[in-house]
């Protein structure tokens, strides 16, 4: 029998990539930040899935996508047609989930004695930060309908008035101001390349450029000196203070960059997490250290799933945060931003690096232990 027991009140879902219309495999993590709906019906032609989805469109106004977004798991391709379904849901906010692995998952579905599946359906709100707002069963349009309506906006649902907080680090004057201007002078000087994002398909870590994702140019440190330098002042200057606030003993660095977010064509990154593919799953904390932080507007960091907050580092100051968040750059309104971009890790994470080294494609990243 199926299992009755949803997920509670302020319990965590899972995550997980799945297909829809629009994305061969979507991150379910990247919806941090609003309230999401996501309803398990099982297909448009399981009456009582169809006769849920009927009366959710007849009664309820959803609020706009930056409030709540809607989503449906079906285990009928067909289903990802959105006029498989009165109108509702978007296109794109179809889930198809054929093994039943989502819906095992959120305790909708459950295996048989018999070996068949037993569904028994049901709905999620959940809140910014992905934990359970609100969760019922299919017959219980009604409380569904009434909390949408009722829903507060996402920056209030912690506590009305209360401005949220993302667990970052600022530390100020890791790197001095002649090597931030050295550094800036390094990018000037060098081989400038479109900045790309990874992604996972078909089980290996590709690298992906997009421009309404991503705009950003880097030049690669090449010079052993400079990345020697830049070693020896992050793990002085900041090693010690991501010790104290997280208690992690940061033995390695990945990555020595320094890119530049242009105002020219509104330099951003949409929000994203860096540890959600095989190839980067050994990162632990990413660092944004700025070189010229009164030289340009906006670029600020933002944590979605703690509010609309922003965060900017000083000059030569460093914003650290763990890799697991979810993180936006803004788009640079004024001026260039220049900034260098390392991840840390430890040595056993560096183990998971080098087994998983075999899945990376088209993407390699320099990496040192602290000197």
């Amino acid at each position: 029998m199926a299992d009755r027991s949803l997920f509670q009140r302020g319990e965590t879902v899972p995550w997980f990539k799945k297909p829809t219309s629009h994305n061969p495999q979507f991150q379910f993590s990247s919806l941090g930040g609003r309230f999401v709906l996501l309803t398990f019906p099982g297909s448009s032609q399981l009456p009582i899935g169809h006769e849920f989805v009927s009366k959710l469109a007849a009664s309820t106004k959803l609020p706009s996508e930056k409030k709540l977004v809607a989503f449906a798991v079906s285990w009928l391709k067909a289903d990802m047609n959105k006029t498989a379904w009165p109108e509702f849901f978007l296109e794109s906010r179809i889930f198809h989930d054929p093994d039943f692995e989502i819906m095992k998952q959120y305790r909708v579905a459950s295996d048989g004695e018999d070996g068949k599946i037993r569904f028994s359906g049901g709905w999620y709100i959940l809140d910014p930060m992905l934990r359970v707002y609100e969760s019922g069963h299919l017959h219980e349009i009604e409380k569904l309908i009434q909390t949408v309506a009722a829903l507060p906006d996402p920056v209030d649902h912690a506590s009305p008035g209360v401005e949220g907080w993302a667990p970052v680090l600022m530390v100020p004057r890791v790197l001095p101001p002649d090597f931030c201007r050295h550094l800036i002078e390094t990018y000037q000087s060098g081989e400038k390349r479109s900045s790309g994002f990874m992604r996972e398909e078909n089980g290996k870590t590709v690298a992906i450029r997009d421009s309404n994702f991503k705009r950003r140019h880097d030049v690669h440190i090449e010079d052993q000196r400079t990345k020697e330098k830049l070693n020896r002042l992050i793990f002085r200057n900041l090693k010690p203070q991501i010790y104290k606030a997280f208690q992690f003993n940061a033995t390695r660095i990945e990555r020595y960059i320094v890119a530049c977010y242009d105002e020219n064509d509104r330099g951003f990154f949409k929000a994203h997490r860096d540890n959600t593919t095989a190839g980067t799953a050994h990162r632990r904390f990413a660092v944004t250290i700025n070189l010229n932080a009164e030289d340009f507007d906006g670029g600020e960091l933002r944590f979605p799933e703690f509010g609309t907050r922003t965060y900017k580092a000083p000059t030569g100051g460093a914003i650290v945060f763990g890799c697991s968040l979810l993180h936006e750059a803004l788009p640079v309104t004024r001026g260039e931003r220049y900034a260098t971009l390392p991840f840390l890790y430890d040595d056993a994470a560096a183990k998971i690096r080098a087994a998983n080294e075999k899945n990376i494609v088209g993407y390699a990243t320099e990496e040192e232990p602290a000197t």
